[in-house]
């Protein structure tokens, strides 16, 4: 092949290379697994009531349900039981794990301790892109809150804390909160829609937004404990018969 040839071919490949670059867009996000989509469906089911607290997950009817594999069922019964929505019992497999009043009084601890941080770690020092996304996140937070299905509701709400923890530099305890996810999503399906509420759980969102957002730390830390101790306040009656003399949740 002569020099000349040569020179030619690889010019064109440069070019078609080139092209191919500006054609192709970038990949936002990448496709779902067929393991994502199976865990999301099974955790909606969970959170929805489908599955009720402590009833069986047998491999073979999910298997037929959702027309996937046991491999991929047993893999999402493991990655849900990370999650706190599942457990396994000795001598009777897994079940919908059951939440006590106790374990959600802890949940309520270290969202206080962490969420405040972070928030706080905001109002004070924050980027100047970072009011816009957390305002955008919120609007998608407020058009999702009165949809029939939560998944779209709870996957906005973990985005607008994502979006503070990630400013605020703290990601260990994001991480942290991720691995409570599962029952932090329990908690919010029992307590956002509740009529009781002395406050809407939205009007909750916007204060803390807004405190954020003016810079003032000692505002923020007290929209985040106020609608902490709200959320507490009413899972303590769907998950206690009596909530403890003396706690404000």
């Amino acid at each position: 092949m002569s020099i000349m040839l040569f020179n030619r071919i690889a010019s064109a490949m440069l070019g078609i290379m080139e092209n191919t670059e500006l054609l192709l867009e970038k990949i936002d996000k990448a496709p779902q697994t067929l393991r994502d989509i199976v865990q999301n469906r099974l955790r909606e089911a969970i959170l929805s009531g489908q599955f009720a607290p402590g009833s069986r997950l047998v491999e073979r009817p999910l298997c037929e349900q959702l027309g996937v594999s046991r491999t991929v069922v047993r893999e999402t019964i493991r990655y849900l039981e990370a999650e706190g929505l599942v457990e396994i019992i000795p001598n009777r497999g897994p079940i919908v794990a059951t939440l006590s009043w106790d374990q959600a009084k802890q949940v309520y601890d270290i969202r206080r301790q962490l969420e405040g941080a972070a928030a706080c770690a905001c109002a004070e020092s924050q980027g100047e892109d970072f009011g816009p996304k957390l305002t955008a996140a919120l609007a998608t937070l407020q058009s999702k809150v009165n949809d029939t299905e939560w998944r779209d509701f709870l996957e906005a709400t973990t985005h607008f804390y994502e979006l503070i923890f990630v400013e605020a530099g703290h990601s260990i305890a994001w991480e942290v909160v991720q691995r409570l996810n599962g029952r932090i999503s329990r908690l919010r399906t029992l307590t956002i829609a509740d009529k009781s509420r002395e406050r809407a759980g939205m009007s909750h969102m916007i204060a803390i937004h807004d405190a954020i957002l003016s810079g003032d730390v000692q505002r923020t830390q007290q929209a985040v404990q106020d609608h902490l101790a709200d959320a507490a306040k009413v899972a303590s009656r769907f998950l206690q018969d009596t909530p403890v003399e003396g706690d404000n949740g």
